[in-house]
């Protein structure tokens, strides 16, 4: 077995890599190539985290029994742990200018890299699908009534939904499509202009809500409807659900901080997200208490919201707004890393671009308009539960970077199949880092197989 402790080694440039494991994505990024600043990572974060799924978060706390301020409270201190990884794991990314596939390399080995990047691909994949339906739906239920009540609404069987829906699901599928096509400079260009975009549109709802309402003081008046020990008994299982809410992107944040200007960008950058987050489902759980005194009853579907509110100007607006949420969060979460796992699984024959392209067909290969209205329970609960198996996975790729490597890799180790590689371990695998998985998801396995078989009504989707 080669040996495990790596030292660094000259720039990529002056060495040869090995054809099949590099092209010109897997390459370590270039300086003209780091051009995203701390506002632009910041910016990342916000289009990520404005969203559906994300506007119930404290609501759904609230429901519980939670008092409004300790519901956001709890979404606020998940997002704090969770920021620790996210920068742990965004360190190597900016310092090398490596993806997270050969960042893999170097922890479970020059082939075994394979097993993490396509298991992460594989809740990308599903997740992409799945949000892009969601995107179309909300095109579809803001339609005016003439046009949804017309014959092209009527379910096709043969289709599993009806023209109009499916129309409008691949309208959203073909604008993801227009972005993914630039590459890593369209998802950055359009995380960067829709953020101060996606603020305004929040601002405005809330100023709606606050306005009609005649304040928030049905919001600050909610009380916590439990006990001491009841509340820290939800406490901690919904501050796990909270952290794994973004779990998954942690693990593949290099694919971001690769493009950072410095370590400093990459962590200022990513430092605002549990202010995002708590203000984002301050917004959230603020305008849903507001429907109850503005309408007389709740409404906690923003999408409804919206078309309760009507009028040709909001419409416009609400399909626009909603679409370029869902757009943010879909591609920065759900396109990059199934990409980049196929660019490393064949470098000659895909490019990100391609790599994206197979992503968003297999979206429509799923068909998730049929998952959805045949198994919402199981498609949420496994897809949910198949994210939280990933968790082993971040914590092989830290202990390997920071307690074996002390953070100094190889890159020429890293694109050579040599069997002295420092990373060619046993053909290519590193057995103690394949056991070390094992044993990880083991013991989540039986929990949750049992609340997939338990799960009866369906849930949001959360972010992945």
């Amino acid at each position: 077995m080669a040996s495990i402790q790596s030292t660094p080694s000259p720039k990529f440039d002056d060495f040869e890599a090995d054809p099949t494991l590099t092209n010109d994505d897997l390459k370590p990024t270039t300086p003209d190539q780091r051009s995203f600043s701390r506002w632009e990572l910041a910016s990342l974060w916000i289009g990520l985290v404005v969203g559906v799924p994300t506007y119930y978060l404290a609501g759904s706390l609230v429901d519980l029994g939670m008092a409004w301020w300790q519901g956001i409270a709890t979404v606020v201190a998940a997002n704090i742990v969770l920021l620790v990884p996210l920068v742990l794991t965004g360190h190597p990314g900016t310092k090398y200018g490596i993806s997270f596939p050969v960042l893999a390399r170097s922890s479970f080995g020059i082939h075994g890299a394979h097993i993490p990047t396509l298991l992460r691909a594989l809740v990308g994949c599903g997740w992409y699908g799945i949000e892009t339906w969601i995107g179309g739906e909300a095109i579809f239920l803001l339609l005016p009534s003439s046009i949804k009540s017309s014959s092209l609404s009527q379910l096709l069987p043969w289709l599993g939904t009806s023209p109009l829906e499916f129309a409008c699901f691949i309208v959203f599928w073909v604008a993801q499509l227009a972005i993914v096509w630039k590459g890593m400079d369209g998802i950055r260009e359009l995380e960067k202009y829709s953020a101060p975009i996606l603020i305004t549109l929040t601002s405005c709802l809330l100023t709606w809500a606050y306005v009609k309402a005649g304040g928030f003081s049905h919001m600050l008046s909610i009380s916590s409807k439990l006990t001491s020990q009841q509340f820290w008994s939800l406490f901690f299982p919904s501050l796990t659900a909270n952290i794994s809410f973004w779990a998954t992107l942690a693990l593949n944040i290099p694919d971001f901080t690769r493009y950072a200007k410095s370590q400093t960008d990459q962590v200022i950058g990513q430092a605002g997200l549990p202010i995002f987050m708590g203000a984002f489902t301050f917004v959230g759980l603020a305008v849903t208490c507001s429907t109850e005194v503005i309408f007389g009853h709740v409404i906690s579907n923003p999408i409804q919201l919206l078309g309760e509110i009507g009028g040709v100007t909001t419409i416009v607006l609400a399909i626009f707004g909603v679409s370029l949420a869902t757009l943010t969060t879909n591609i920065a979460a759900n396109v990059v890393a199934p990409a980049n796992a196929l660019v490393n699984l064949s470098p000659s024959n895909f490019t990100f671009r391609s790599g994206a392209i197979v992503t968003a067909l297999l979206g429509i290969a799923f068909q998730p308009w049929r998952l959805l209205r045949s198994s919402e329970s199981f498609v949420y609960t496994w897809l949910v539960g198949y994210s939280a198996l990933l968790g082993p996975i971040g914590g092989i790729i830290l202990a390997d970077y920071y307690l074996i490597h002390r953070t100094n890799l190889s890159m020429k180790d890293l694109y050579t199949l040599s069997p002295y590689g420092a990373y060619y371990y046993s053909g290519g695998y590193n057995l103690a880092a394949m056991a070390a998985l094992v044993f990880g998801i083991l013991p989540v396995v039986p929990e949750k197989q049992k609340k997939s078989l338990a799960a009866a009504d369906p849930l949001l989707p959360p972010a992945n």
